[in-house]
């Protein structure tokens, strides 16, 4: 069973704060993006597919169609494993529930399963962080900066990604990185609480519900502002797995709602710091 709660409040919206311009601004050849960092030896070089030009077709009045060009946000994903909630967002992106488009895939283990399907689609990876025993592999802190800002990163996305993120990322995209994690934050969350290990320890509470939670990431484990949570129900006989399987379920409805509302500037923040998304359907309710 699920339950969610919309919340109503009076809020103050601020102007939204400026885009950083580009470190760099680079002239690459139609379709075609290259970067490249050196120091007093060259240290990397890559060539990333450049993001396609999207069109939105809008019907006239007379019932003819038009195409009319809009910008959609680019969006970086970041994962450790599978990826079933990049998928599910890589899916919202293509089927126009998501006005977003996927242009890099992040990943720390290079040969996972998240990885594998970006290839597939298309999707540049990137190795993050550079792997110990792999100098010539992977990139530091300051180069992942780089190559976001160069590509035109709006928004960054953590799904199942397994990695603190630096604190460099985390100054140069201020409110605009996302973590879901598969409990209900502020419970069971921090450093080694992940995966299996969430739902066995929700279990082992006797906490009757749990459930996915997203909020936007800081310089710690899942300490960051709760932006969207969706409740879960534990019932008497759970076992970890089964529960896994049902917040998993949530989590790639609720994922994919809120990224939706984040490329469509949904997300307004109250004046005592707290996120808020604001209904498609009733711009005067907030949830």
């Amino acid at each position: 069973m699920v339950s969610r709660v919309l919340f109503s409040s009076q809020l103050t919206f601020p102007a939204k704060p400026p885009r950083e311009t580009p470190i760099a601004p680079l002239t690459p050849p139609r379709n075609v993006l290259s970067f490249s960092f050196r120091s007093s030896v060259d240290r990397f070089a890559m060539r990333l597919v450049k993001a396609a030009s999207f069109t939105r077709t809008v019907a006239k009045v007379d019932g003819s169609r038009d195409e009319e060009a809009i910008s959609r946000k680019k969006l970086a994903v970041f994962v450790s494993g599978g990826g079933s909630n990049f998928k599910k967002i890589h899916e919202g992106c293509i089927g126009g529930s998501v006005q977003g488009h996927l242009v890099l895939l992040v990943t720390n283990k290079k040969d996972c399963g998240g990885a594998e399907y970006a290839r597939s689609n298309g999707i540049p990876v990137l190795v993050f962080p550079k792997p110990k025993r792999e100098s010539s592999d992977g990139l530091s802190p300051t180069e992942l900066v780089d190559v976001l800002r160069e590509y035109g990163v709006d928004f960054v996305l953590l799904a199942g990604y397994l990695k603190l993120i630096p604190a460099e990322l985390v100054k140069a995209f201020p409110k605009r990185i996302l973590n879901i994690h598969p409990a209900l934050l502020p419970a069971f969350g921090g450093k080694g609480l992940y995966g299996m290990r969430v739902h066995k320890a929700v279990l082992a509470s006797g906490a009757r519900y749990s459930g996915p939670t997203i909020h936007f990431v800081d310089e710690k484990y899942d300490t960051g502002r709760i932006l969207a949570q969706s409740a879960v129900r534990v019932v008497a006989n759970d076992t970890p797995e089964e529960l896994a399987k049902r917040v998993l379920h949530e989590e790639h409805k609720l994922y994919v709602e809120v990224v939706a509302a984040i490329c469509e500037e949904r997300i307004k923040w109250r004046e005592d710091g707290v996120p808020l998304i604001q209904s498609k359907d009733n711009p005067d309710d907030y949830y």
